[in-house]
């Protein structure tokens, strides 16, 4: 099996790594718009570089997008009508409409696309999924997620990221509707910028609050926030009438009990890399798996889709000050 990646930065690095450690793979490609970073790349890891005016074109039987968001639409309509399944970096793009676009191209073409929602492949999350899933959790009550970037974003990335709902917090929307099962009601947001000022030359903000309620009666509480002083911390808690679990709370969380008695904080998360590496490796293997057709989609394009609409449902309860029906995003 052969497979191109699209894009030599953090992202196109770590699936060349994984992709060519898979012994189902026989080569790996990659190209990049700086030729001499997908040379670089290919010669640290063993892959082959090929240049960015030709890749589309290439002979492969799996592509991965790991490019920047604003083009991820080029790539992926050089890519689609070849038919073959793609692994694209969440998000397929920042407008409902753009993503409908590409969707409508990938089942035009009968071209599978998962979409890179690495937390759906972390085992702790995954355990917190089967608890419920399982139904061993008993009817769930609520479920409440924590979002913490460690390091604020440089502003170039602040000015292309679509915001802290749209990049960040689309995450944990995805999440909100694999673990329930159930598509998200209604939202209320809040943002603020309370430190990191470049944050509000672009309208942004370093800090958000969302409630939310699932068509299934989930009740969630989500914070975000750009940086936290003690290292990356995402985590989230499930409770249910005969359980409580929890994932991402264990010895590396940045948290300072003041209690003592919890050993937290030691050799904290530096980044969302460290703190879902063994998750994006799992996820490149299920593409893997997905792409050869041992499995189903496990992420289909319906949940970058879904989770977009709930993002801009939170932007528009901030501007109204109100809670937004999701399903009205249009």
């Amino acid at each position: 099996m052969k497979v191109l990646v699209a894009g030599a930065g953090r992202m196109g690095s770590i699936r060349v790594e994984d992709l060519v450690a898979d012994s189902r793979v026989s080569e790996v490609l990659i190209t990049n718009r700086n030729d001499q970073r997908a040379r670089d790349v290919a010669e640290q890891f063993g892959a082959t570089a090929v240049p960015w005016e030709s890749a589309p074109s290439s002979v492969v039987d799996a592509v991965v997008v790991a490019v920047g968001t604003d083009a991820h639409e080029q790539i992926l309509a050089e890519v689609l009508p070849y038919g073959i399944p793609v692994l694209c970096e969440k998000p397929i793009a920042l407008t409902l409409d753009a993503t409908n676009d590409v969707i409508a191209k990938a089942k035009a073409h009968g071209s599978g696309l998962q979409i890179g929602f690495q937390r759906r492949f972390d085992d702790s999350i995954r355990a917190v999924f089967d608890t419920i899933d399982s139904g061993d959790i008993g009817t769930l009550y609520s479920l409440t997620m924590t979002a913490h970037d460690h390091t604020p974003s440089a502003r170039e990335f602040i000015a292309g990221s679509g915001g802290i709902f749209r990049d960040m917090l689309v995450h944990d929307f995805d999440l909100v509707r694999w673990l329930t099962g159930s598509e998200v009601e209604t939202v209320f947001a809040t943002k603020a910028v309370r430190e990191h000022f470049d944050y509000a030359d672009f309208d942004d903000a370093d800090v958000c609050s969302v409630i939310a309620v699932t068509t299934s009666g989930v009740q969630v509480v989500i914070t975000g926030t750009r940086h936290d002083a003690l290292g990356h911390d995402v985590r989230l808690e499930a409770f249910g009438s005969n359980d409580s679990v929890s994932a991402g709370l264990n010895s590396r969380t940045p948290l300072r009990s003041v209690e003592t008695d919890l050993a937290l904080n030691s050799q904290p998360y530096v980044g969302f890399v460290d703190r879902f590496r063994e998750a994006f490796r799992n996820e490149t293997r299920s593409f893997v798996s997905f792409a050869r057709g041992e499995i189903a989609n496990p992420c289909p394009p319906a949940s970058a889709l879904e989770s977009l609409r709930i993002a801009i449902a939170c932007e528009q309860s901030v501007e109204s000050g109100t809670a937004v029906r999701v399903a009205d995003v249009k």
